[in-house]
């Protein structure tokens, strides 16, 4: 295991990209002593975790004509689009069992990112029991506008990326000096102001810091890719990233679009992977 940590950018479905990155991880046998996972990043984080290869692929694209796995019809039975009961129960319980065993086993730590949508700061849940700690996946993953808010401890909570798209800066606080940053934006991405702000606001009024982060999460987002290209250049992080604009959207239903997508971040790895463990190693 390398004293390092791993830091897991959300992006919807175009997370397929790091399910690609992180099972080229497991072919080599690469663990890190830290991992944050963030939205879908979080989602990817519980398979590389408990070491099944292929499950985080397979859960993105093998129940998309399920109406109960991702519809409109979710949304609006439900209010939310990926249904609850089928993605955190269902599919883990049954369809495709979750080994919590191997995740037991982990000698490190997990920690899902997501949004307290009354203070509009960033909490980093410790994962240590899937089972038990499953709703805090959920909310690092339940995007603003179409899931509903999920209560923890008495709190409400919505998406990681909300607050903290790509938690490096947590990780090096945290004393993590070596950094691996898995992102689903392309080289070159440039986050644009958002478009929903006046659904932000009537939808989350009682919540108001919601629609605030939202109004600056542009620029919150560039300063973040900015900070992990300084730490790039001053050896506190390795980047891996889409060299191209991928055409697979945040709700995607197209298989094979998924499968070239994870096949392009596996492949990124493969290409990086003496430079990646050079950099690793000096961490030891």
């Amino acid at each position: 295991m390398f004293q390092a940590g791993l830091v897991l950018e959300g992006g919807g479905m175009k997370g397929v990209y790091t399910a690609g990155v992180l099972d080229f991880f497991l072919d080599k046998g690469i663990e890190f002593s830290s991992v944050y996972g963030v939205s879908a990043g979080a989602c990817n984080m519980c398979s590389f975790l408990s070491k099944q290869r292929g499950r985080a692929l397979a859960v993105n694209t093998d129940y998309l004509d399920t109406k109960k796995y991702c519809s409109l019809e979710s949304l609006l039975t439900t209010g939310d689009l990926f249904n609850v009961d089928m993605c955190y129960h269902l599919i883990p319980d049954y369809l495709y069992p979750y080994d919590n065993e191997t995740f037991e086993k982990y000698r490190g730590k997990a920690y899902s990112v997501a949004t307290d949508i009354t203070t509009g700061k960033p909490e980093y849940f410790r994962i240590r029991d899937m089972r038990k700690d499953i709703d805090k996946i959920r909310a690092s993953a339940s995007l603003p506008l179409v899931s509903r808010n999920v209560k923890i401890d008495g709190r409400y909570y919505l998406d990681g990326g909300i607050s903290d798209a790509i938690p490096l800066q947590k990780s090096i606080m945290d004393g993590n000096r070596r950094n691996v940053v898995v992102m689903t934006k392309e080289i070159g991405f440039v986050r644009k102001p958002t478009t929903q702000l006046a659904l932000m606001k009537a939808r989350y009024f009682r919540y108001p810091k919601v629609a605030e982060l939202m109004a600056e999460r542009h620029i919150n987002y560039n300063e973040q890719v900015a900070y992990i290209e300084r730490q790039k250049a001053e050896g506190g992080a390795f980047v891996i990233r889409p060299k191209k604009k991928s055409d697979v959207g945040r709700v995607e239903k197209d298989v094979e679009k998924l499968k070239a997508l994870y096949q392009e971040g596996y492949d990124d790895a493969v290409e990086c992977y003496e430079e990646l463990m050079a950099y690793l190693e000096r961490s030891m």
